[in-house]
């Protein structure tokens, strides 16, 4: 049954309102989103480029740890690590700054720096503690790059350095390397910085740095010659020793200069090549552009006699001598007897104060042809006894025999004549010809005769004059026993002449006590004298005068 309501207890009418479909919750992890965005917004608009690097090896190298730096500062990270596709080497991902975006250039070098000894100095201490990085040295030119290729070693010379480079290039027996100096006047000035041979020239290029201020000197007169260690050169002037400085002696190096006598020349500007001479010697012969070449027909040996050697005039250099038996000629030529050496030296017109070019060659012929109808002659002589060195010596001989011109291979013919050593050698032989053609043997065999007589003789001598001896030994014998046995009776004689009973024994003793007896009479006298010198001149009254016994005795008988 349905009971009616009142309206008071009827229910009140809903309220509707919308629901909200977002909470505020989610708030928190939309604005982390937008940070997170912004963040990686913000590192990859200011992150910098990604570049990869080709080395070798990785030695040292590890990702997340090395840096990239420039002039010691950090400009980059290693990313990542990994081999190349046909293993020849390690690709390096590097991440660069965005402030050294723009100096990626193409031709950038990198390399990685560690400790390093070399005869150049010690480098890379300084990675000992911290470990290997990689060293960038930004390029000059303008193309960019993302792909690079390391160096192996640090560049001798960085890009942008202010400098020249010139090639070097020698067809010589030289070993040059890397990092070997170039000096000037005892100062290193510039490095070898790449070497390279070409095999169809078979010669060896250097690309070589000069740096600034010193390419200023590089002119085109400039030559370059060898200084490397020590270099000793036996010539026909004498032993030459010469050395550079400390640090060619210990590795290799070359020096430039322009020759004396010659002008100074244009600067260089660019990349040119020069020829690297042995000694100064020869890098001064390049300022002789023009010669005038003949050849002598020896006769004599020549040995010792070498490519380059010195054509003098009367002491003075006037050329050289540019090769020996190389002209055209057959091996039945060779082995002929009689057969002309053939030696083309050269005469060049620079050196005879003459201008250095076609004119003076046709004067140099013209004079030289003059010459030979008067005499003019080469001949070949020892320029020092202790090497041995010969050269081609020009004289005027007005004696020699005339000499009709003539062509040997193209080339006029200068005659010559015997050299100083070749006469020795012939007079020598010639004493030594007259030597052998003595007989010897005849002469030994007359010798032995003789000898043999000699000898026969000497043994008849000896014995006549033991014969001699004997005969005088037996008369000195019997000459000496008749003198003694006289002397023996003449002492035999006087002694019994002076026996007690002989006459003159008392005769003696008689005279003796004569002479004693008046020594006792003058003993007085010799007394007076002795204490009174005067007496017998001077006497007083009171004084005696002394009388000698004897005299007192014959007063006294004369008185009786």
């Amino acid at each position: 049954m349905s009971q009616e309501q009142s309206p008071s207890t009827l229910p009140e009418e809903a309220i509707v309102k919308p629901v909200r479909t977002v909470s505020k919750i989610w708030l928190v992890p939309i604005v982390a989103l937008f940070i997170g965005l912004w963040m990686i917004y913000y590192q990859w608009s200011n992150q910098g480029q990604l570049i990869t690097i080709q080395f070798k090896t990785a030695t040292g190298l590890e990702a997340g740890k090395t840096k990239i730096k420039t002039r010691d500062v950090d400009i980059g990270l290693v990313r990542n690590i990994e081999l190349s596709e046909d293993l020849s080497g390690v690709l390096v991902t590097v991440r660069m700054d965005k402030k050294v975006s723009p100096i990626l250039h193409a031709d950038n070098q990198f390399w990685i720096v560690s400790p390093r000894v070399s005869l150049s100095g010690i480098s890379g201490l300084g990675t000992i503690l911290s470990g290997p990085y990689i060293n960038m040295a930004p390029g000059i030119n303008q193309e960019m790059s993302d792909e690079f290729v390391a160096l192996d070693a640090p560049p001798v010379t960085p890009a942008g350095t202010p400098g020249l480079h010139v090639t070097l290039n020698s067809e010589s027996e030289f070993a040059y390397k890397k990092g070997d100096p170039v000096v000037y006047k005892g100062i290193k000035v510039g490095e070898f910085e790449d070497i390279h041979f070409n095999f169809e020239e078979r010669i060896v290029y250097y690309n070589t740095f000069i740096e600034a201020p010193y390419h200023k000197l590089i002119t085109s007169n400039t030559k370059f010659w060898d200084i490397s260690g020590v270099q000793m050169e036996l010539g026909a002037s004498g032993v030459k020793v010469s050395t550079g400085s400390l640090e060619t002696l210990l590795t290799n190096g070359v020096t430039f200069g322009i020759p004396e006598g010659m002008p100074v020349g244009e600067q260089i500007e660019e990349r040119s090549f020069f020829d690297i001479h042995p000694n100064y010697a020869s890098a001064s012969e390049e300022r002789f552009k023009f010669n005038a070449q003949y050849v002598i027909l020896v006769k004599d040996t020549i040995r010792g006699l070498q490519v380059g050697a010195p054509v003098e005039y009367r002491g003075v250099i006037v050329g050289k001598v540019l090769s020996i038996n190389s002209l055209e000629n057959t091996q039945e030529d060779l082995l002929k007897q009689g057969y002309d050496i053939p030696v083309v030296i050269s005469i060049q017109p620079g050196r005879i104060q003459q201008p250095d070019n076609a004119e003076g060659i046709a004067f140099i012929r013209k004079q030289t042809s003059l010459w030979i109808e008067q005499g003019f002659r080469a001949t070949l002589k020892t320029g020092n006894l202790l090497t041995g060195a010969l050269f081609v010596d020009l004289q005027h001989y007005p004696d020699a025999p005339h000499f009709v011109a003539q062509q040997h291979n193209g080339y006029e013919v200068i005659p010559t004549i015997t050299g100083e050593f070749s006469e020795i050698t012939s007079k020598v032989t010639a004493i030594l010809d007259n030597i052998n053609e003595i007989k010897l043997k005849d002469l030994s065999d007359n010798a032995n005769t003789m000898l043999s007589q000699i000898s026969q003789t000497a043994q008849s001598l000896q014995t006549t004059a033991n014969a001699v001896e004997s005969l005088l030994s037996s008369v000195q014998q019997d000459q000496i026993s008749s003198t003694l046995a006289e002397t023996l009776a003449n002492i035999s004689n006087l002694t019994r002449d002076y026996s007690a009973d002989s006459d003159t024994y008392k005769e003696l003793n008689h005279t003796m006590r004569s002479l004693q007896g008046i020594i006792q009479e003058l003993q007085p006298l010799l007394m007076q004298l002795n204490s009174k010198p005067n007496s017998l001149i001077f006497t007083n009254g009171d004084g005696t005068r002394l009388i000698p016994k004897a005299k007192q005795t014959n007063k006294n008988e004369a008185t009786k």
